[in-house]
């Protein structure tokens, strides 16, 4: 009972903080919606946006997302009107690469270069965009948003109409979220409670030896992996005070964190999109590790390059 009262108030507590995130975004790029403004930065952007299949709107949750959060970047998208495979595009985009300043911050504690981290996450986004946008034909329909009701510009013709169309976009918008934060939270705390965090970090060992990591990065990993960047981050960078860990592990296990966190809390963030959820999950997955994986194989490349003159000498 004490984990589901402590898992409950955390979910509480967070489903409140983010409710403070969303409610005004969304309801701010709602009203935006009526006005000029959408319009012009659309025509502005959509020359770029075309190449990943996105409208030129679509840059306002990709912003928000990278600069602030994903639940800002979500209330941006609940606003909006595109299609199923539009709000799929920036569903990836968003979940290989959001809130980079903070991210990025964290990575560097865990001993890696900024620049590096912000290469690989905006580039893995861009590339998985321009993939699915060739290589999906399908996801035309419009995009339904749950509870939330979709944008109709002529539905609202005077500012009262158009203020209550965002609040209740805005409230709804925060519900459906917090029908999905608090289990999430509440979920967490029992993996916590219960160390199954160790288990899960020992089945994931097989895959992460695979991709040259040693076993005592299985844990960070799996901390990452499951609960965020800042979870895996304290795991490592403890990890290097207390063991001899190699500059190699860190940026293997930063490349793939980068790609892949917080894979429980990120995934179900898009539920109320109404998208598929599992392939999002799995292309984030493969991309993170093979991007370790080649990447592994390079550094090992190159390290025997490096060490063959050194062995010829000797001889």
């Amino acid at each position: 009972m004490q984990t589901l009262r402590l898992g409950l108030l955390t979910g509480l507590r967070t489903a409140w903080t983010l409710g403070k995130i969303i409610f005004p975004i969304t309801l701010i790029t709602t009203i935006l919606g009526y006005t000029p403004i959408i319009g012009w930065l659309s025509d502005q952007l959509s020359p770029f946006m075309g190449y990943i299949g996105l409208p030129g709107e679509a840059a306002i949750p990709l912003l928000l997302g990278n600069v602030m959060n994903l639940y800002a970047a979500v209330g941006a998208i609940l606003s909006l009107d595109m299609t199923v495979k539009e709000v799929f595009i920036i569903a990836i985009m968003l979940s290989l690469s959001h809130n980079l300043l903070v991210e990025c911050a964290v990575t560097k504690r865990m001993g890696a270069k900024i620049w590096v981290t912000i290469v690989i996450r905006i580039g893995s986004a861009l590339l998985a965009a321009m993939l699915i946008n060739l290589l999906w034909q399908g996801g035309d329909q419009k995009a339904i948003f749950g509870f939330v009701p979709a944008t109709e510009p002529n539905a609202a013709v005077h500012w009262g109409a158009i203020l209550w169309t965002a609040l209740r976009k805005s409230v709804l918008g925060v519900v459906q979220l917090a029908i999905i934060v608090i289990p999430v939270m509440i979920f967490i705390q029992v993996l916590k409670d219960l160390r199954w965090l160790d288990r899960f970090a020992s089945a994931l060992h097989p895959a992460t030896r695979l991709i040259g990591l040693e076993s005592k990065s299985s844990v960070t990993i799996a901390s990452g992996f499951l609960f965020g960047l800042a979870y895996g981050a304290g795991v490592m960078i403890q990890a290097v005070k207390e063991d001899d860990v190699r500059r190699k592990d860190i940026y293997l296990v930063v490349i793939f964190l980068s790609v892949c966190h917080a894979v429980v809390e990120d995934t179900l963030i898009f539920v109320p999109l109404g998208i598929p959820v599992w392939p999002l999950l799995l292309i984030r997955f493969f991309m993170a590790f093979i991007l370790t994986f080649i990447v592994a194989q390079i550094w090992n490349y190159a390290e025997k390059r490096r060490s063959a003159p050194e062995a010829s000498l000797h001889g």
